[in-house]
Order: C-alpha cells, then structure tokens, then sequence
C-alpha cells in the first residue's frame, strides 16, 4: 500500500505534516490557526510500467486531455509570440496564468482526477470535493512521484479543522473504479434522457438568420423525431452580453415566436448564451463598466473570440439581477426548454481569499441552475466537477472542425482549440463520465458534402464515435439538402446511438 505524505503551510506559521495509506477514501484534515493558506501538497511514489497509459483530466471541457505515454508531452503556450498572446488571450482559456508547464516530456498534470491504464486495469486517483479549491494532479515520469496540490494559496483559513483533501484512490475494471468514486462523491445525474436533435452553429454561424431557421427546421420536420432538440446558436444577440432583445435585423419576428413555431413543429426548443460574458461593443460594456470581473483594477480580458470578450463579476448584485431577468425572459416569457449556456469558465478565473477559484466556480453553476430552475441546461467551456449534477448534458470536448485538425498556425497554439481530431480524444477519454456526471455532449457529426472538408471516412468516424459514447447526438447539416442515403445513413447512425446509450441506468 502507498503512502501519502501530505503537507499544509500559512504564511507565517509552522508546516504541518501528516502520512495516510493511499486507497479508498482518504480524508486529510488538521487544527490550523487562522491565517492565509501557502500551500496545501502531498506527495506519493507511483511506479508506471513501460507499457502503461496515463490520463490527466483537463481544466475545462474544451482542454485536449488524450491519454499519454512517458514520452509524450503537455504544451502550454509560451511558443506563442507575446503581442499575439497578449492581443488574443490565449492564456485565460486554460490554466496556463496559474499553471507552470514544463518544458520536458513525461511531465503531466491535471484537474480533479486521473487514471494510469495497463489494458484494463485501471488505477484511479481523484477529489471527492474540489469546493476549498481544485485538486491538481501532477505526475513526473523520470521521478515515478504523483504530487497532488490544492489551488487555494491567497485563501483565508478560519481556524479551527482545515479539510487538507479528499481523495478518492480505487484500482480494478473501469466500470469498478468510476462507479466506486460517484458512489463515494455521492454523485448523480439529473434525471433526463438521452438527447437528439439539430444545432446550427456549424453551418450557419453567426450569419444566422430568422429564415435559417425556418430552412432548417422544415428539413428537420422530415428527419428527426418528436421530443427531439432543436437549437438556435450563436448569432441570434445583437453581441454578447445583450441577451435580453434580438438582433431585429436578423430576427425581426422575435425570438419567443421563433420557439412557439418549433413546439409547433414537434421539438423542443433551445437557445445559445454566453452569461459571463460580453464584448466591447455590447451595451452592458459601455453603460455598466463596474460590473466587470477585474484583476488589478483592470477588467479581466477572458478571451480572444468575437474580437475580445471580458468576463462579468457574479459578485456585483447588479450583474446577478440582470441574468437573471435574463433567464427569466428566455425559459419563461420567450419559453425556450434549453439553454446552452457556454464559455462559463469566465465566471471564475481566479479566486479571493473568501473563496478559491474552484469555490467561486462551483458557486457560479450554482446561480445558473437557480436561475434555470427545471429547465435544461447544456454546459460548455465549463470546469467539469462544478458542472458534475448541475448541469443536465455537457460538451466533454473542443468544437469540432470543418477539418480534421484545423489550420496549420492554429494547431501551434492552446489546447482549448477547435479540433475534430481533438474532439474525438476527449469523447473516448471522457467517456466515463457519461450516466454518471451528466449527459456526454460530443458535439456534433456531419453527413453533407458542402461547407465541410472532412473525408468520408472520417465524417464516418466521426458520426460512429459519437453514437457509440454520447449521451446527446446532435447534427448542425441543412437536412432538407439531404439525400436519400444521407437520411437513411442517420437513421441507421441513430438506431445505434439508442442501442449504445444507457443513460440513467447506472446505480
């Protein structure tokens, strides 16, 4: 049995270290002081064979996490050029402003949990509660040491019983491991079923338009079933961050008119925002500058989509009102049955010394499901232990591309990028989570020739990779321009997916 060596340090007070058998549940605790938190560590030798694979679940649900081998490597983003990274904030997708990566192969990290696979045996290694701060996984091959690091330095300690970590180390089947640490979180998907149905993002963008819509959901009319999702993405706001009317030019007829015709039309309707967010040329940007998230005093710049967007403070009551007139509007008023709700990690880059980042997160989905009441909620861009039971399906990987890897200067840059070949990594290596945290969202498939540079065969992939481990099957093609075979290739693809999906039937 392996043993943990666990230290804690606040600044200005002595260590305090403890050792615990590392297997099953592990809950490290101590009496500390008050006073602000250094650091929170442990320590513990993990022999990996030549052969064996690892897996280090990544920050967020668009980070690239394949498994690796010892000489693979994790790349950060310092190969890119600094006015490029500054401009274009390739940094704030990820982890890499609070995270080192090292330059070697054979060193890893990851969040919440991970796993080293000989065939099919399994050694699991993941947090049971990531609320005092995310649990960091790192592992050195050349040292064969698995280091675990709670990301709480700056967090204010109340005195009194401090909860170190809580671990959860299990080693078996795949089905024995996961299952055994649901069960330990006491972890259960909300109660709703698999998921079909169009999106229109990777086809009309966000030159979208009222009559897109009805295009699209004419063709939808002959090829989907009742019950399933029809989802209007991105494009419908006049700019990200004014939810609360459409852009007239494009949607002159309204967006709760637009959702009354799709129940008309058999489907439930479904509706893309980004709540965290907005763009500088967004009237919540102007007219409302203290409700943005700041560090330093200076508004926090999340990322570089849409020319640059910025993060809003859940903090400001202010902001937590006006999402949720907004909420109220599009599940209430406008009556829309599912909101996709993406780039949420901007909720929480950072956290403060009355709560960790993790902390601020789990807090953020939390007003979200709130907000949302029993309406659904498909989470994306998202820390996915926040999300775990919160939200009802998640994207488990980056967007797909209309190529198979993207363009080649992209593929230079973060690991939160758009990538079918990245895509497809995080379906296979996430797929565990599917039934048991929520709904796997893979994203989508495409059958159509136009507008896509995928091959056939890897089109075919594609599709067969998401119907075989998506709990949601979603496709975002014109299907009135669907040829026979087309339509008969998704039926056949959607009898698998049903044959495939065990959605809620885990204990």
């Amino acid at each position: 049995m392996t043993k943990l060596v666990w230290t804690v340090e606040l600044e200005g007070q002595p260590p305090r270290a403890g050792t615990a058998d590392a297997s099953g549940v592990v809950r490290l605790r101590c009496d500390a002081p008050e006073g602000i938190l250094k650091s929170v560590t442990a320590r513990m030798d993990f022999p990996l064979a030549p052969t064996e694979k690892a897996f280090f679940n990544g920050y967020q649900s668009w980070t690239w996490c394949p498994e690796v081998g010892p000489g693979d490597r994790q790349r950060g983003v310092r190969q890119i050029p600094g006015p490029l990274l500054k401009k274009y904030a390739f940094d704030r997708y990820g982890d890499y402003h609070f995270v080192a990566y090292p330059r070697r192969p054979g060193c890893f990290h990851g969040f919440s949990y991970g796993y080293f696979r000989q065939g099919e045996h399994y050694r699991l290694f993941a947090s049971l509660d990531e609320g005092p701060g995310y649990t960091i996984f790192s592992y050195d091959v050349k040292a064969q040491v698995l280091t675990i690091t709670r990301d709480c330095a700056g967090v204010r300690h109340p005195g009194g019983t401090l909860a170190a970590f809580d671990l959860y180390f299990a080693q078996g089947s795949e089905s024995a491991v996961f299952d055994g640490w649901f069960a330990a979180m006491n972890c259960r998907p909300r109660a709703c079923a698999p998921l079909a149905g169009y999106t229109s993002w990777y086809n009309r963008y966000e030159a979208i338009t009222e009559r897109d819509v009805r295009n699209d959901l004419r063709g939808c009319r002959e090829l989907l079933q009742p019950g399933d999702l029809f989802q209007i993405d991105d494009g419908w706001e006049p700019t990200v961050g004014d939810w609360l009317e459409p852009d007239e030019a494009k949607f002159p007829g309204g967006m709760g008119a637009l959702s009354e015709e799709i129940h008309k039309n058999g489907f439930r309707s479904g509706l893309w925002l980004a709540p965290f967010a907005c763009t500088e040329q967004s009237q919540l940007y102007r007219q409302h500058p203290d409700w943005l998230l700041r560090k330093d005093g200076k508004p926090w710049k999340a990322g570089g989509n849409w020319g640059g967007f910025y993060a809003l403070d859940i903090d400001v009551p202010a902001v937590q009102a006006y999402l949720e007139q907004v909420f109220d509007r599009v599940l209430n008023q406008w009556g829309y049955d599912l909101v996709k709700l993406d780039f949420l990690y901007a909720a929480a880059p950072f956290g403060t010394q009355r709560e960790s980042r993790a902390g601020r997160m789990i807090r953020a989905m939390e007003l979200l499901r709130r907000w949302c009441s029993d309406k659904l909620i498909l989470g994306c861009g998202v820390p996915l232990i926040p999300a775990f039971g919160r939200v009802d399906y998640c994207r488990i990987g980056c967007d797909v591309s209309l190529s198979w890897d993207d363009k080649w200067y992209m593929r230079l840059f973060h690991r939160e990028r758009v990538s079918t070949k990245h895509s497809l990594d995080n379906t296979l290596y996430r797929r565990q989570l599917g039934g048991r945290a929520f709904g796997n969202d893979p994203d989508v498939f495409f059958l159509r020739d136009e507008n896509c540079g995928l091959s056939p065969a890897r089109k075919r992939f594609l599709a067969e990779t998401n119907a075989r481990y998506g709990q949601v099957l979603l496709i975002s093609d014109d299907p009135s321009a669907y040829t026979p075979e087309m339509k008969e290739q998704y039926r056949s693809l959607r009898r698998k997916w049903a044959e495939n999906t065990g959605f809620g039937s885990r204990p």
